[in-house]
């Protein structure tokens, strides 16, 4: 089956997947969720890359999922595990040279209507008990790679996907579908949820993994 490197977002932990890492190993994939040193102020992208890549080591059949900020690190990390696929899930896709501050402007996402609320905007629909939780396991994003370009020379060419969730207040439907036609080339899957949708609807999410896991990794090696 196939390894699974899950990144978390900005400000965040892995135990957002927590949910999602027992369904994917209970269908035999083995799974690494990742915590990037994302508190050192001197931590760059290349270190939360490199972070994702020593969790995993050598194994294969990879594949990598960035969820929101982990948009930028998922790319790279696929690039340093020569993974097999890569999947942004709710997530900035990155362009070359730009950067995370440029990214807003230059997808348009600054033009859109955004709650202030996070209740609203981020953790619309997932429990509040769980809600709460993932509030109090957050943690401050630093790091002055944010106003530097973003390192890669292109995103990789190997298979993608890209999932939206239908009910994300934070990077809504229709803004995605753009960003993904426009960036990557390809139509999004959707999953039902907001932007944790890993902690409202952890099934529909590990489906889609799975589904993306079956069809590219497993398939092309005969499994």
């Amino acid at each position: 089956m196939a390894t699974f490197a899950l990144i978390h977002g900005g400000g965040s932990t892995a135990w957002d997947w927590h949910l999602v890492t027992p369904l994917l190993e209970s269908v035999g994939h083995e799974v690494f969720a990742v915590d990037l040193p994302i508190e050192d102020p001197g931590a760059g992208l290349e270190d939360y890359a490199d972070a994702v890549a020593t969790a995993v080591g050598t194994r294969d059949r990879v594949i990598v999922v960035g969820h929101s900020l982990g948009g930028f690190t998922a790319p790279l990390a696929a690039e340093a595990l020569r993974a097999d696929g890569l999947v942004y899930f709710a997530s900035m896709i990155p362009a070359p040279g730009e950067s995370f501050m440029e990214w807003w402007s230059n997808t348009g996402h600054d033009l859109e209507s955004i709650d202030d609320d996070e209740a609203v905007s981020f953790f619309n629909g997932v429990p509040e008990p769980l809600a709460e939780e993932a509030r109090r396991r957050e943690r401050d994003q630093q790091g002055d790679w944010m106003s530097r370009p973003w390192p890669g020379a292109h995103l990789p060419t190997i298979p993608t996907m890209a999932v939206l969730c239908t009910e994300d207040q934070f990077f809504p439907a229709t803004f995605m579908r753009r960003q993904i036609r426009e960036r990557l080339g390809i139509e999004p899957i959707e999953v039902p949820g907001g932007h944790y949708a890993t902690l409202s609807h952890p099934d529909a999410v590990a489906e889609a993994l799975n589904a993306f896991a079956v069809e590219t990794v497993i398939t092309s090696v005969g499994e």
